[in-house]
């Protein structure tokens, strides 16, 4: 069983940094592409950055420039880190992995971890 276990969220100002973490147990994060989703209340999950495990990385338009993922497969761990936060960067972030096969996707989250950027 996959668990994905997130850090790091918190208050902080506009302007101010932040680092995510994910923790990743079960299985190795090589064997997945990973991801960093947001919510708001009353939104979809977006995809804010992902990372595939030869280092190819995707961003949304809007953290272009400020955010950085990336991936430790050796200690198993994800990270998302976020530079010049806006308030529009508050959200629940979700750790995500996911394989694709033949068959089927599969997809592992965790429970989030909440960032919060307010003066």
């Amino acid at each position: 069983q996959v668990q994905l276990v997130e850090s790091g969220g918190g208050l902080v100002q506009p302007g101010a940094s932040l680092r995510l973490s994910c923790a990743a147990s079960g299985s190795r994060i090589s064997a997945y592409g990973v991801g960093w989703y947001r919510q708001t209340p009353g939104n979809q999950r977006e995809l804010v950055a992902s990372i595939t495990n030869s280092g190819t990385t995707n961003y949304v338009d809007s953290v272009k420039g400020r955010f950085t993922i990336s991936r430790d497969n050796g200690k198993n761990m994800v990270y998302l880190q976020m530079h010049s936060l806006k308030p529009e960067d508050t959200a629940v972030y979700y750790c995500n992995l996911k394989r694709m096969t033949l068959a089927d996707t599969i997809n592992y989250w965790g429970k989030g971890t909440l960032v919060t950027v307010s003066s």
